[in-house]
């Protein structure tokens, strides 16, 4: 082979290798959009897009170039496809690099088109260059990028006026439109009746731009964004924040949206997101945190557990949510040595890239990975499987297609459950171990109403997955160990890209 056919060659394979990157990319599959149906999102091309959120909220504040590389590495390594980030937290809001998000109150024009402003901007690497980079980075590691475009706060304290939300939301959409992994968050920890002129008008005016985007609310804790924006065209799908505060916990609140003794049942949010109509796609943007006080405010109350948010993800989703945020104390304040913190413990006692190894964060990937190992978009929220069910912690959840049912069992408990309700006279059934993927074949049984008892093999928390199929399909192989790996996760970056 003579040089000329060696270089085309490696040309070639060089040009295969970048194309089979950026086919890993899910964008490649075409915009989000909503199925048809109304209850998942999906790509244009029919790709199903189950939402794994991780929360970042400080990220363009906290991280620099390098730091922001390494997290979105590990984000793409556990399989998260979407992070959760706070655009900015102040008027204005500064990066690690000292940076401005505001130079010139709500005027843009000097990060628009580098004229100076009330500072010489020319050659700086500026708030909005750093938030630049980080979607770059994203877009790299195949992440879509949640952008909060201001926090609920600032806005209830007249920081952001409808005039200047209308100047601000073109900024935005003019300077994202055309990257691929961009998903808006009007809100932020906020009810929507709260200066709801100003939301509307940062909404209206980011989709007068970018029609390629899809759009939602983060509202406050034990809220819907159905609540107030079930009629608004701007909304394509819903968020709640089912928050974080343990059963029982009222601390002193007289206008409470949901019954006491209910704080922890995440499930119920998506049932009364769905009373409202038209009906969309919904999901639980702010579960209890791991490694953050119960409640938030008293650092001597217990932390919420990997156990703890393993249960809120799968309560949330086997009642119908289109995926879920999982969020941990320590990352999503980007904390480390020196940073104080708003909740619990310190940058000096865990930092956020210890929390990237915490067992939580490399967890969440299995429940994304057993749903898209069944047929997607069938999949309904089923409770009639399940013949005698329990209240909180012994509630067992179950959502099937149409030959296949799963039920979610948090404390292990016996499960007498109807193998009816799918096809098939004969059933084969699995546990997943939800802490691990860990999958065991539990045999071949006739398809009537049947008891199942799980056996614990220590003190600690133990749920998992009860998998039912009707017998003629082959979703899974009975030799199989895990839940197979399904996401990006498990795939390299190719770094000539």
């Amino acid at each position: 082979m003579n040089k000329k056919n060696v270089v085309v060659g490696l040309l070639t394979l060089l040009s295969l290798a970048v194309y089979a990157a950026k086919s890993d990319k899910p964008w490649t599959n075409g915009r989000l959009t909503v199925s048809a149906n109304q209850r998942f999102l999906m790509h244009e091309n029919g790709t199903p897009f189950f939402w794994q959120g991780e929360t970042g909220w400080l990220l363009p504040e906290r991280l620099d170039r390098a730091e922001a590389e390494w997290y979105l590495q590990r984000c793409r390594e556990e399989g998260y496809n979407v992070v959760q980030v706070q655009v900015i937290d102040g008027v204005p809001a500064y990066n690690i690099y000292g940076q401005k998000s505001n130079v010139d109150g709500w005027n843009m024009e000097a990060f628009t088109t580098g004229k100076a402003g009330k500072s010489a901007l020319s050659g700086t690497y500026t708030y909005w260059d750093h938030l630049d980079y980080i979607v770059s980075l994203a877009e790299q590691n195949g992440i879509y990028i949640g952008m909060v475009c201001i926090w609920g706060g600032l806005v209830k304290d007249g920081k952001l006026s409808e005039a200047d939300a209308r100047k601000y939301g073109a900024f935005l959409a003019n300077r994202y439109k055309d990257k691929p992994n961009i998903i808006w968050f009007m809100g932020g920890d906020i009810q929507g009746d709260i200066k709801p002129e100003v939301w509307n008008a940062l909404a209206t005016s980011i989709k007068a731009i970018d029609k390629n985007h899809l759009m939602t609310y983060h509202p406050r804790g034990r809220y819907s964004s159905a609540k107030w924006w079930s009629k608004a065209a701007w909304i394509d799908f819903h968020t709640f924040q089912s928050g974080h505060r343990r059963y029982g916990q009222r601390m002193g609140n007289k206008d409470y949206p949901i019954p006491d003794n209910t704080e922890e049942d995440s499930w119920m949010y998506v049932d009364s997101t769905w009373v409202n109509k038209p009906i969309k796609p919904v999901l639980d943007a702010e579960p209890s945190y791991e490694d953050i006080p119960m409640g938030l405010h008293d650092k001597s109350e217990p932390h919420w557990q990997a156990w703890d948010v393993r249960r809120y993800a799968y309560w949330s989703v086997f009642a119908g949510s289109c995926g879920h945020t999982y969020g941990h104390n320590a990352i999503m304040q980007m904390l480390k040595p020196g940073y104080p913190t708003s909740y619990g413990d310190a940058g000096d006692v865990k930092a956020w890239y210890q929390a990237l190894n915490d067992p939580g964060f490399m967890q969440m990937k299995y429940l994304r990975q057993l749903m898209l190992t069944f047929p997607y978009f069938e999949r309904v929220p089923d409770q009639s499987i399940i013949v005698e069910n329990g209240t909180q912690y012994d509630r067992l959840i179950a959502t099937r297609g149409t030959d296949y049912l799963l039920v979610y069992n948090y404390t292990s408990r016996e499960m007498k459950l109807d193998l009816r309700t799918i096809s098939g006279a004969k059933k084969n059934v699995w546990w997943m171990d939800a802490a691990t993927g860990g999958l065991r074949y539990l045999g071949e049984y006739d398809s009537k109403v049947l008891t199942f008892r799980m056996h614990k093999l220590s003190f600690g928390v133990e749920d998992g997955v009860l998998i039912a199929v009707d017998a003629s399909k082959d979703y899974l192989k009975k030799d199989q160990l895990r839940i197979a790996d399904r996401t990006l996760g498990g795939k390299d970056r190719d770094l000539n890209e």
